[in-house]
């Protein structure tokens, strides 16, 4: 083989396989349907659900490798957006009594949906989303994934539909299949598992004799109380006040979700080209930088070759490799340029909580901080009510 075949040999392998490394974009648009629950399902079976504010995974943003593209502010804003675009979708199957984005402490529900973000920079976002009921049943954890089409931040496109609502049908799709498993039975025990959990946890003395909960942190109900107990009938008058009070929570998110969706929809426009191109120019700097490599190994090779035609070739390819890993170089600089550039899009979205003012019959409440703040003094409140009214 002669000394510029056996060069060929040893760089072309090397630089096809860097070139094969290529990014794809997604080009479809089309969207999972959501499943349509077409029966009529009796109060009793009729679960509600709660969805909790996502955790942002601030904590974990450290931990992610060099290429990800992340924002507190935005991740802090968004695990209030995603749930409630999960709530709208789930409202859409027909398949469930009242769907709320709750607050953390709220978990006397029948059915509660938490989540994590693990990625999102607008043109992926991944959710690990847990599903479980008051029974202590877990129905699921699963990860979902979805890549926006190279169509989605398109105008047109926006005004139609979500960049990644496929995420939201699937999660749909799944509570719903998992609750078609369940018999009529069980999907009337988590009702009144649910009740007796909320009325525990506002007179345990009362009611913790009619629950037990094993080592796997599942409930059992020892006794029901009767149906004109006046305790329980207390008890179902707060819980009321309690749904009203996060009725009014409704009305915040759909303000903040609404409030949000402009600057949030051209930031992820915005994020999603500047991903796309940083990402494009990361391919382009390493592969160039290891194109020059192979042509550095090949030229040193030839170098050591006693043809003097070879080791002029070889040092031709030495100093072309060198300047081909610079060039690379060079691109990892103009792709930082578009990490700051994403940098300075995302440090406008806050979200503050109105005071609210209550007017109860003897008294004039009012509610200030976070939205977990103020559902912690008004169970508070709740609670104190729910003592005059026993003492009465």
């Amino acid at each position: 083989m002669s000394s510029l075949n056996q060069l060929v040999s040893i760089a072309l392998p090397l630089i096809f396989i860097l070139l094969g490394c290529a990014t794809t974009e997604v080009k479809t648009t089309k969207v999972i349907p959501v499943i349509f629950e077409t029966n009529e399902i009796p109060d009793s079976q009729l679960l509600d659900i709660g969805i909790q504010i996502f955790d942002p995974g601030l904590e974990k943003l450290q931990e992610l490798d060099d290429d990800a593209i992340y924002f507190p502010e935005i991740r802090v804003a968004e695990a209030s957006y995603f749930p409630y675009l999960l709530m709208e979708t789930l409202q859409t199957s027909a398949a469930w009594g009242a769907i709320r984005v709750v607050p953390l402490q709220h978990d006397s529900v029948d059915v509660l949906v938490t989540g994590g973000i693990l990625k999102s920079d607008g043109e992926l976002l991944t959710l690990n989303i847990t599903v479980a009921d008051a029974t202590g049943r877990h129905w699921y954890t699963k990860v979902y994934q979805h890549k926006a089409s190279k169509y989605a931040y398109n105008e047109r496109m926006q005004l139609l539909q979500e960049p990644f609502q496929n995420v939201y049908n699937q999660i749909t799709n799944d509570i719903y299949i998992f609750q078609k498993k369940l018999q009529p039975k069980q999907l009337n025990k988590i009702r009144q598992i649910s009740e007796l959990k909320f009325a525990k946890s506002f007179s345990p003395n009362m009611f913790s004799g009619h629950l037990s909960k094993d080592t796997t942190g599942n409930y059992t109900i020892n006794r029901l109380p009767a149906e004109d107990d006046p305790m329980m009938n207390r008890i179902r008058q707060i819980r009321e006040r309690d749904y009203l009070f996060v009725d009014t929570l409704q009305e915040y998110y759909g303000r903040y979700v609404k409030g949000m969706k402009n600057p949030y929809q051209t930031w992820r426009r915005e994020s999603y080209h500047e991903v796309i191109a940083m990402r494009t120019m990361q391919r382009k700097a390493r592969n160039q930088k290891l194109i020059g490599a192979a042509s550095i190994i090949a030229g040193i090779f030839a170098a050591g070759n006693s043809s003097g035609a070879t080791r002029a070739a070889g040092a031709v390819a030495v100093a072309g490799g060198s300047y081909v890993i610079k060039d690379g170089f060079d691109r990892d600089a103009e792709s930082q340029i578009h990490i700051e550039a994403l940098q300075e899009l995302g440090d406008s979205l806050e979200a503050n909580l109105e005071t609210h003012v209550i007017e109860l019959e003897d008294r004039t409440i009012t509610l200030s901080g976070t939205v977990d703040n103020q559902y912690e003094q008004w169970r508070d409140i709740l609670k104190d009510i729910y003592k005059i009214n026993v003492t009465k």
